[in-house]
């Protein structure tokens, strides 16, 4: 999840920046936290951060202080079913690896399926949240199985429970989830089976590769 952000976006898509945004929050987080216990390895840590050059240091720049804006309602949720569905994914395909695959999530319309509607605008997409989560090279998301799944299909399925506003919204939620192996040739930048050729960047490396070009 992490790598393929930090290093196969552009330098500053929002992708990307949202990455390092969440790694520097969890960086001061931990260190603040150990601080009391570690004094003089919480002030090195301090020191090293390159992006807090000039700081008077850890103990004099006071307790954890964390956003509100990171307690959006319903993320929380959205991602521990996303990674309910990329267990019953992996676990599909044991052994394998995951991004020679596609993988198809079939949720009946409902909270469920707005929240993965969150993580994933597009029906079928290699670059959103989503996908990130599921470690595929392409996640679909579908309302109903799709027309041309296969009598032997392996499909997976399983339950969520959807607790929001301390209680006041409960929803069980059924899921099915299709590996697929995708046909596709293997991306020599971000190892995604997207591109057309193995000598080729999939579309959205050439995308990336080209902007960097033109700066």
């Amino acid at each position: 999840l992490l790598p393929c952000r930090l290093y196969c976006e552009e330098a500053k898509d929002p992708k990307r920046r949202s990455c390092q945004t969440v790694l520097a929050e969890a960086l001061d987080i931990v260190v603040r936290s150990f601080a009391p216990i570690l004094p003089h390895l919480a002030e090195e840590v301090f020191q090293y951060i390159p992006y807090k050059k000039g700081s008077e240091g850890v103990f004099r720049t006071g307790w954890i202080n964390a956003s509100s804006a990171w307690k959006k309602p319903g993320i929380e949720e959205a991602i521990e079913g996303a990674c309910a569905m990329r267990d019953s994914f992996l676990g599909s395909i044991s052994g394998k690896n995951a991004l020679e695959y596609e993988v198809i999530i079939v949720i009946e319309p409902g909270l469920l399926f707005e929240l993965m509607e969150a993580l994933q605008a597009e029906e079928t997409s290699s670059v959103s949240q989503l996908n990130e989560i599921m470690m595929a090279s392409q996640t679909t998301l579908l309302s109903e199985l799709p027309k041309e799944t296969p009598a032997d299909a392996n499909i997976t399925k399983g339950t969520f429970l959807i607790n929001l506003e301390g209680g006041d919204i409960c929803e069980q939620s059924s899921y099915k989830v299709i590996a697929r192996a995708l046909a596709k040739a293997k991306c020599p930048r971000c190892r995604r089976s997207t591109a057309e050729s193995s000598s080729t960047p999939c579309p959205r490396c050439l995308k990336v590769l080209a902007g960097k070009g033109s700066t």
